[in-house]
């Protein structure tokens, strides 16, 4: 089944903003994966951006909210616009790259659809609109 979820960047501040989402949500958190847990081939980073996070999610009824810290030393700049994704997650390879493929027809591609290293199928582009998105594929777990 086919779900959407929101996807927010913070300029730094993620780990702040999410305990705060806590503590009205409630829940525990699904994932907090930090830069210097998943260390990326070409990027140096300082010791203050290797402790940001890289993804964190909290459940929130039947949906998700997910973040990342956008770090400056990697190129982002957080404004208004560029705050927020739609997360389409999908339930084959095959569907990823038909939504992916579609979608970002005419608009422009930030990171091709592959295999990343924390193991999903992924992508993320923003439309010929101006409305950014990320596609994702889960593999099964033991696969």
């Amino acid at each position: 089944m086919t779900k959407l979820n929101t996807y927010l960047n913070f300029a730094g501040n993620t780990e702040e903003a999410f305990n705060f989402y806590k503590s009205v949500f409630g829940g525990e958190f699904s994932s907090v994966v930090r830069f210097k847990d998943m260390p990326m081939e070409g990027q140096k980073l300082s010791k203050e951006d290797e402790n940001k996070i890289m993804h964190i999610g909290l459940p929130v009824g039947q949906d998700m909210l997910m973040a990342t810290d956008a770090l400056e030393s990697m190129g982002f700049k957080v404004v208004q616009g560029n705050n927020s994704y739609i997360m389409i997650q999908v339930d084959s390879k095959a569907e990823a790259d038909r939504i992916f493929n579609a979608l970002s027809a005419g608009g422009s591609i930030e990171m091709a659809i592959a295999d990343q290293p924390w193991g999903d199928y992924y992508g993320s582009f923003k439309d010929k609109f101006g409305v950014l998105w990320m596609v994702m594929y889960s593999y099964p777990k033991g696969k």
